[in-house]
């Protein structure tokens, strides 16, 4: 006699738990995928006091730009003359690399 399951000697409840797990499985699958199709971290804000390093170059030219900053400054106040100050501009810069 068919118990409206299908009959199968009292196994439909399986049959359809497995079908919700391979759905849920397969919604977790298209996730992940979307996430990682993404980007890392995109979706993750900072929070407050939290410091993003930035890409190598950019942090290059943070550096450079300060040092140049006190460089500049050292000229102007008179603690080194305009041969050093050209010369260490140029150290920093990487312009009189061979």
């Amino acid at each position: 006699m068919m118990d409206g399951w299908g009959g199968g000697g009292g196994y439909g409840w399986l049959v359809f738990v497995a079908g919700v797990f391979f759905i849920a499985l397969i919604v977790v699958g298209i996730v992940l995928l979307v996430r990682g199709a993404r980007g890392p971290g995109r979706d993750e804000t900072p929070g407050p006091g939290h410091r993003v390093e930035p890409p190598f170059d950019e942090a290059r030219e943070t550096r450079t730009s300060s040092a140049l900053e006190v460089l500049e400054g050292r000229y102007a106040r008179g603690e080194i003359d305009r041969e050093e100050f050209l010369q260490r501009k140029e150290d920093l810069l990487g312009t009189n690399r061979p």
